[in-house]
């Protein structure tokens, strides 16, 4: 039975076999080591991938798919929205940190990472396919026009790489956007940062991109009483991440 493409959900199904050996090449999965699928809709990564790993744990929210995806020897089906999933539980019931891999609804994108981000120190690599102009963003460098919030946010944890290029043909329905793949690593030593302020600070940097920092961050370095020699007469997308990071461990120090 044909399954239709779910607007609410965002379904985009991969069909392109070419493209779908590429990505599972990029993600080289092997035996015994814990995969775990986001939204593996009709299978189209999952099957390649099982193939090669044996065992392999997919997170799916459309229940009929879920119910299809039961049938398949060597499927863990968790039914269930990404967003409420504990991928740190999910490796301690693993017993290893997880490789995780997935086609995201683009429509929620953001905050998957977002929300993987909090269990960035259990699992080992991401592959995602994402709407291209997210992936630029992720991987954009200071000076970049994609450089942003997105940017900061994600790179301060992990290391992050296009891999390829996916064009809407790939897909049925097609997509109106290019997509790509980006590969996500964290960082072996994890920035001793509270997010949470980091968050707060890059927001208030990029909420007002064309203006000079001194009319946004410096308005929040004023209100925290900061007393530091930042450089406020630059833009938001000049300044590199481990500056970023440097200023929200000076606002998490006691002071007197």
């Amino acid at each position: 039975m044909r399954h239709t493409a779910k607007k609410r959900f965002g379904q985009h199904f991969l069909v392109d076999d070419a493209v779908i050996e590429g990505i599972v090449d990029a993600i080289a999965p092997a035996a015994g080591q814990a995969l775990v699928e986001i939204g593996p809709g009709l299978g189209a990564m999952t099957l390649p991938l099982l193939r090669r790993c044996s065992a392999l744990t997919v997170i799916e929210l459309d229940r009929d798919l879920a119910a299809r995806l039961r049938r398949q020897a060597g499927l863990t089906v968790i039914e269930a929205d990404v967003l409420q999933v504990d991928f740190r539980a999910l490796a301690l019931a693993a017993g290893q940190p997880l490789r995780v891999v997935g086609n995201l609804p683009y429509n929620i994108s953001t905050p998957i990472l977002f929300h993987l981000l909090a269990a960035a120190d259990a699992v080992v690599d991401q592959h995602f396919m994402l709407q291209k102009e997210v992936v630029d963003r992720m991987a954009a460098s200071p000076g970049s026009k994609d450089y942003g919030r997105l940017s900061v946010m994600l790179q301060w944890r992990y290391r992050i790489s296009a891999v390829l290029d996916v064009p809407p043909a790939a897909f049925d329905p097609p997509p109106r956007v290019d997509s790509a793949v980006v590969r996500m690593r964290p960082l072996p030593a994890a920035p001793d940062v509270d997010p949470q302020r980091l968050g707060a600070l890059v927001t208030a940097a990029f909420s007002q991109r064309r203006k000079l920092l001194r009319h946004t961050l410096g308005r929040w370095i004023e209100a925290e009483g900061l007393d530091t020699a930042f450089d406020l007469q630059r833009r938001a997308e000049e300044v590199p991440v481990s500056e970023y990071l440097g200023l929200a461990r000076l606002a998490a120090a006691p002071r007197a």
